[in-house]
């Protein structure tokens, strides 16, 4: 089994985590994502493969080049932990079991399931956001989407070919294995937020940036729920004041103007989200169809 850490600036904590992951693991891969300071040197004295990348690239690219890394031993599972110390390394057999027992491709340890988590309040509520929207772009249900400690089967390796940028990796790595077919699931986590460094990213701006490429994720995958439903809600409550506008000008004999601009605007509004909709419903459904074709 090999164990994959991404880890910037971690000289901290880099060298406990990865002599503790020795203990469960026949090999652990350290991904020094353009440290300044000296994790590579510390990671690889405490007995880790070390990879050094020529510049900070973010979350996903650091996890994707210690995948590769990963590929050269053949190993049968691949768990990949953060490098903060959140994470309790003496789980990472209890994350890889469902794994090595041809259960799952995919095994996502769960801060939410279980023993609950001692977890601050607003990155609680962040999470299950994150992890809602995660829900509607992908057929999918997890209770911790955004959850760095997981386990991937062989072919979950094999099917890595999917593009994703900063932290929107573990999001992302949902939705295409379960458009893959591959077997997801979760198994209970401890984790603790007393660590040195905590995150590295201003948490709303983290969260913001990640539910945006969800919320791309969904429009992609799902056109008519992320533009088809907004669109019809615009169009009945704009015929629903447009009701009102006609029997204020009944009732009056005036014409109300305002009210009259908004039911156009969310008329037109909903006329054209709907239209979207349909437009990209169509053309998922044709890229749908000409991947199975190239599948045959």
């Amino acid at each position: 089994m090999v164990v994959v850490i991404p880890a910037y600036n971690e000289e901290l904590v880099i060298g406990s985590v990865v002599l503790r992951a020795r203990r469960n693991a026949d090999t652990v891969i350290v991904v020094d994502d353009g440290s300044k300071d000296n994790t590579a040197e510390i990671a690889r004295l405490a007995g880790a493969d070390v990879v050094v990348m020529p510049q900070n690239g973010g979350k996903a690219a650091a996890l994707m080049a210690g995948f590769e890394r990963a590929r050269e031993y053949s190993a049968e599972a691949v768990v990949m932990i953060d490098a903060d110390g959140q994470h309790n390394p003496e789980e990472i057999m209890t994350v890889a079991t469902p794994v090595l027992a041809g259960e799952a491709d995919l095994v996502i340890g769960s801060r939410f399931i279980g023993e609950k988590a001692d977890i601050p309040v607003y990155r609680r509520f962040g999470q299950e956001v994150l992890t809602l929207c995660t829900n509607a772009s992908s057929t999918c249900r997890t209770t911790d989407s955004q959850s760095g400690f997981r386990a991937l089967s062989r072919r979950a390796m094999a099917n890595l070919d999917f593009a994703s940028e900063g932290y929107s990796v573990e999001s992302d790595m949902i939705a295409h294995f379960a458009s893959r077919g591959l077997v997801i699931e979760e198994v209970p986590i401890s984790v603790r937020y007393d660590v040195p460094h905590k995150h590295k990213k201003n948490p709303v701006s983290h969260g913001l940036g990640v539910l945006g490429n969800i919320i791309s994720l969904i429009g992609y995958r799902r056109p008519m729920l992320t533009f088809g439903v907004p669109g019809f809600l615009a169009m009945v409550l704009g015929a629903f004041l447009g009701w009102h506008a006609f029997h204020a000008y009944y009732v009056t004999n005036k014409f109300p103007y305002e009210l009259s601009i908004l039911t156009a605007f969310l008329m037109f509004s909903g006329m054209l989200l709907c239209a979207v909709a349909l437009i990209l419903n169509e053309l998922v459904l044709i890229v749908k169809a000409q991947k199975a074709g190239q599948k045959i």
